[in-house]
């Protein structure tokens, strides 16, 4: 039997049960007052518009569901899609894109895509304990991708790494965890703050030979670089300082941010990348299969609200 036959993705009171029990461990709690003792569910009724889920709180006399106050609130979509497009977005390891998800969940495209925005928002984590806090190794290394909008080339001049725009990502080695992060420009002001908010100064710093991580590496207990313009990946003095680790993840996110979404604007990157630090961080390796990912992905959508024109500021008529 395929996964996704389990009820909660086909049956909308057993996807309305699955999420109640991940959100509310302890018990419905009334989303406008936070009670929780004089709850009663009402039953369900579509010919008197009684929807499924729908709780009433004796305390405020109010009625509210479990979409409320996460990324589920307002969406015209059954929750069974929402279980759906979770599980398809957290079990492809380069990513679906939303025409897949438009396709494959039988929704229209404008709907996919900003369903998938909202899941990833949801795949955020927020977590802000630095790396390497135990004196661990941390690699750091930036990449490029598409095209800058607030900085085109000259007329007649070839696009260059300034004119694109630039992730920095660090892993952790001892967690396998991984944080990204969209930054303006790669100067030392930037970088700088990067490093000191993210990882720990008890930390071994593994970076490439770029001058900047040169400048800030003496911040931290130990610096190892290696230098990939005379062909050295692995230091033949110290078998561990390396960076091939944040390559490998660059691998992935290339190929699905090339491969699969193709095109991402400046101002959606954060969230393509929380997508696949999301999806690195609790990968199989690390003991995390697709199902407790998608476990994993549906606790992150309390607090998350996102509502379709700070996702894209364009006037829509």
């Amino acid at each position: 039997m395929s996964v996704l036959s389990q009820p909660q993705f086909h049956d909308e009171a057993a996807a309305f049960a699955f999420v109640e029990a991940e959100l509310w461990p302890n018990g419905p709690i009334c989303h406008h007052c936070g009670g929780f003792e004089r709850i009663s569910a009402i039953t369900p009724n579509p010919e008197k518009r009684i929807r499924i889920g729908l709780k009433y709180c004796g305390q405020c006399r109010k009625q509210f569901t479990v979409r409320m106050g996460t990324v589920f609130e307002e969406s015209k979509l059954p929750m069974t899609k929402w279980l759906q497009a979770i599980y398809l977005m957290v079990s492809s390891k380069k990513g679906v894109s939303a025409h897949q998800l438009h396709r494959t969940l039988e929704i229209t495209y404008k709907s996919a895509w900003f369903l998938a925005h909202r899941i990833r928002e949801a795949m955020r984590t927020g977590e802000l304990a630095p790396f390497g806090g135990e004196g661990g190794a941390v690699e750091v290394d930036e990449t490029y991708l598409g095209n800058n909008p607030d900085n085109e080339p000259k007329e007649g001049k070839a696009r260059r790494s300034g004119n694109k725009n630039c992730l920095v990502t660090m892993i952790d080695r001892d967690t396998g965890r991984a944080r990204s992060i969209v930054i303006d420009r790669m100067d030392a002001a930037t970088i700088g703050t990067i490093l000191e908010d993210n990882i720990s100064m008890e930390a071994r710093l593994m970076t490439d030979e770029h001058p900047l991580y040169g400048m800030l590496g003496y911040a931290f207990a130990d610096h190892g670089q290696v230098t990939h313009s005379r062909g050295e990946y692995v230091s033949k003095q110290d078998r561990t300082v390396h960076t091939q680790t944040v390559e490998g993840f660059y691998s992935v996110f290339k190929r699905g941010m090339k491969g699969v979404y193709q095109h991402c604007a400046k101002k959606h990157l954060h969230r393509y990348a929380a997508e696949f630090d999301f999806r690195y961080s609790y990968r199989i390796a690390l003991g995390v299969d697709d199902t407790a990912r998608a476990t994993r992905a549906l606790q992150g959508v309390v607090g998350r609200r996102l509502t379709y024109r700070p996702v894209d500021e364009r006037p829509h008529a």
